[in-house]
């Protein structure tokens, strides 16, 4: 027996070098036939060089964190599905070189859905890379000034799958949408899929990529093969805190009018609460006008209480007296915070 250890030693097997003292006992014991310890020596050897295939190929894929799509939940989204998903975690996802991109606000789960497709990719046998789109650009940007652009470039390149995280949450220099071009259409022209994530509309990219010109030839190579996810509900982050901690609830109980901060100890409410003369505000759910929530502000002039009264939405807000007499109008923009200085009527 000793001779087929060097055997398997010549061929690279060290797995079945590890195994196969263990699976003579075993077949022995059960009575196996030649082609069942054989089948199940090779099958040892396959699932080891996988498991080790797949340890090596997420180690390299740089992944802030590992996720898959199991553990991501969807009953915080409105509208995405799993089985909206399923297209970007097939093989063909990769092979037809397709691409993704993931808009929402921070906490909403947009990274750990590209992970979650990277991961997928690994599992099927692709090479993934991850990078959030600011090491990239300082990168490329670095290279270019060097004119060693091109050399560069095949870090992006190769990899199957490119996963660009956070696309728009930081500064980026004056050639960010030179270098990220150059990224988008090679892999673009070579059939290469790609996900990104942001936070910012892809109609606004050229704002934070310095071209609205070469951001929107960006996004238009990205969609051609690719589809636009729109990830919303409260942040993940911050789901463990009651609603009245989170930075993300739709609740606002301090009200700035004038563009003074609030009071650290501000007054009870009350339905006859007169505000400060600095502007600042206070919810009061027990008036309504028209089925608006009433907020009392402050008196004008000193004899009356007025009431601003907002939609639960975006619309029109008012200023209204104790006796419901409208004294000036003006847009409201859904977060209890006025667009313009009221105008008079």
């Amino acid at each position: 027996m000793s001779d087929l250890d060097g055997l398997l030693k010549r061929l690279h097997l060290a797995n079945a070098r590890r195994l196969w003292n263990d699976l003579v006992r075993r077949a022995e014991q059960e009575q196996w036939g030649y082609e069942t310890f054989l089948r199940t020596l090779a099958e040892e050897e396959i699932a080891h060089r996988k498991g080790t295939r797949l340890r090596k190929a997420v180690h390299h894929a740089r992944f802030p964190f590992l996720k898959t799509i199991e553990e991501f939940d969807f009953s915080f989204q409105s509208a995405l599905r799993l089985q909206m998903m399923g297209s970007f975690l097939s093989p063909d996802f990769v092979t037809d070189g397709r691409s993704l991109i993931l808009h929402g606000k921070p906490g909403r789960g947009k990274t750990h859905l590209a992970v979650a497709i990277g991961y997928r990719a690994i599992q099927n046998g692709f090479d993934v890379a991850f990078v959030t789109a600011a090491a990239l650009i300082d990168d490329l940007s670095a290279a270019s000034r060097d004119g060693m652009l091109r050399d560069s470039l095949g870090t992006y390149l190769r990899p199957h799958v490119l996963l660009v995280d956070e696309v728009g949450y930081l500064t980026y220099g004056s050639d960010a949408a030179n270098v990220l071009f150059h990224v988008v259409n090679e892999r673009h022209i070579r059939r290469r899929a790609m996900v990104f994530t942001t936070n910012k509309d892809p109609k606004h990219w050229g704002g934070v990529l310095h071209d609205d010109d070469l951001a929107d030839a960006i996004v238009d190579r990205i969609l051609e093969r690719g589809r636009l996810l729109r990830l919303d509900g409260p942040s993940v982050r911050t789901k463990h805190l009651p609603p009245e901690d989170s930075a993300s609830s739709d609740e606002t109980h301090h009200v700035r009018f004038s563009g003074k901060n609030t009071s650290d100890f501000p007054e009870p409410t009350n339905p006859n609460y007169v505000g400060h003369r600095d502007g600042n505000l206070r919810v009061n759910r027990d008036r309504t006008f028209a089925g608006k929530v009433a907020i009392v502000i402050q008196e004008v002039p000193a004899a009356s209480v007025i009431s601003l009264l907002v939609p639960p939405g975006e619309g029109e807000w008012y200023l209204v007296t104790s006796e419901e007499r409208v004294l000036y109008a003006g847009q409201w923009d859904g977060v209890r915070r006025a667009q313009s200085p009221p105008a008079s009527r």
